[in-house]
């Protein structure tokens, strides 16, 4: 039951379909929120997006017609995405869009609004969700308020449940209250986690022609209430798959005669580590996932690793993974092992422009609940909206990213992040005066 500000009393939740009416922000957030999907299994979520929008007039451009097939990265294996997308049709999803997207996630939806004769503005909205398990506890709000995901193993730990709900009240607010004269397009994009989906998105030509452009992000460990109109300087990011193939042999009986991929993996990492910071800007290494299941009676035949680099620019991210890929390849030779490597997911970085940056600051100053405006901050982290601003900025356009406080009471990526849901109606409303005032 819908309170009066919007929220749902009782702390319940309902699960939202085509045809129920249009739900809430909270409602829709808190949907979401307990039907997450990892990167490039986002079917439930992008076929119920689809929905909403089509009801209101929306163009709209699915799967393979929303992103570069052949450009994704870190993709599931078949069997994930076919059990995702039954999962989906199970939970709710309207088949007429799943049907339309075929195996491939995400959605760029357009609508021309009022006269038509203003730019054409595009929103980018991440989808996904990580690959963790939700916490039960009590002092966790979406499981003491019955809206705790409920698929173990995926939850929404970083706010695009609240950046989807936001890309849809967008829409709404428009259509509700017009204000506009111009070309809208939402991106709805999968598999931000692991910079995955930006790169794909980013090469179609639903870019091409953006005068202005906005990416957004709720939380940050930013307060609700708190507006930073450029979130800009994202480290460059790579993520590396390694195979290590080698020999099986008995390490009791004949350890002579195998060739050890573990050792050669256990190699690499020590090195990877010793690589040489650059003197011109930050750069970063980790190996953030080791497997070998193997015996411990048994040469290791197969090893397997993540290996994850930043820099300061793309230049230093590449000086990064080249030594990287350069390690591997002399560690292998050293156990005598085969090896095989795959690019997971990669980001780049930005600046944001100056007139974006003033329309987001100066819409954000009055807008309700809204009481500190920050211009510009660096982000930190890595992000793979850099790809689609770098795009529009090749193209003539202009863009920025946003960040929108939400008071969040454990840090992104943990198993008890939340957000202040309040945070919604003001993300809604700074992207909709932004877009009015341009």
């Amino acid at each position: 039951m819908t309170n009066a500000n919007g929220g749902t009393d009782g702390g319940e939740t309902r699960d939202i379909e085509a045809n129920t009416g249009d739900p809430t922000l909270v409602e829709l957030r808190r949907d979401l929120h307990a039907h997450p999907e990892a990167g490039w299994k986002e079917f439930r979520t992008t076929a119920l997006v689809a929905a909403e929008l089509d009801e209101r007039g929306f163009t709209l451009h699915l799967g393979a017609d929303a992103v570069d097939v052949d450009a994704r990265l870190g993709v599931p294996s078949d069997d994930e995405i076919a059990g995702a997308k039954a999962r989906a049709r199970e939970e709710g999803a309207p088949e007429r869009y799943l049907e339309r997207m075929g195996d491939v996630t995400g959605l760029v939806a357009e609508k021309t609004y009022g006269t038509g004769d203003g730019p054409t503005v595009g929103v980018r909205i991440d989808m996904d969700a990580l690959e963790l398990t939700e916490s039960s506890d009590d002092d966790h709000r979406p499981a003491r308020e019955g809206f705790v995901s409920r698929h173990p193993g995926e939850m929404h730990a970083c706010g695009h449940d609240g950046h989807t709900t936001i890309g849809v009240g967008i829409a709404h607010e428009l259509n509700a209250t017009g204000g506009f004269d111009g070309h809208l397009k939402l991106f709805f994009q999968p598999a931000e986690e692991g910079g995955r989906g930006g790169v794909p998105m980013s090469k179609t030509d639903h870019l091409a022609d953006l005068d202005h452009f906005l990416a957004l992000h709720l939380g940050l460990d930013n307060e609700t209430g708190k507006v930073i109109a450029a979130y800009e300087h994202p480290l460059s990011n790579a993520k590396l798959d390694v195979t290590f193939h080698g020999e099986a042999a008995h390490a009791g009986k004949a350890p002579n005669q195998g060739r050890n991929a573990l050792q050669a993996m256990t190699t690499a990492i020590g090195n990877l580590y010793a690589i040489p910071r650059h003197a011109d800007g930050a750069t970063r290494i980790n190996v953030g996932q080791v497997h070998s299941p193997n015996a411990q009676n048994v040469i290791a035949e197969e090893a397997k690793m993540r290996i994850e680099v930043r820099g300061e620019t793309a230049e230093l991210n590449d000086y990064m993974l080249s030594r990287a890929r350069r390690i591997v390849k002399h560690a292998t030779a050293m156990h005598d092992v085969e090896f095989e490597t795959s690019l997971y997911g990669k980001t780049t970085t930005f600046t944001a422009d100056d007139g974006m940056v003033t329309a987001v600051a100066q819409a954000a100053e009055g807008v309700e609940g809204v009481d500190t405006v920050v211009e510009r901050a660096p982000i930190g982290a890595s992000e793979d909206a850099s790809f689609l601003i770098e795009r529009v900025q090749e193209e003539g356009g202009v863009g920025t990213y946003v960040g929108i406080g939400a008071s969040n009471p454990f840090g992104h990526h943990t198993s008890k992040f939340d957000i202040d849901e309040d945070a919604l109606k003001i993300g809604v409303d700074v992207v909709v005066e932004t877009i009015r005032s341009l």
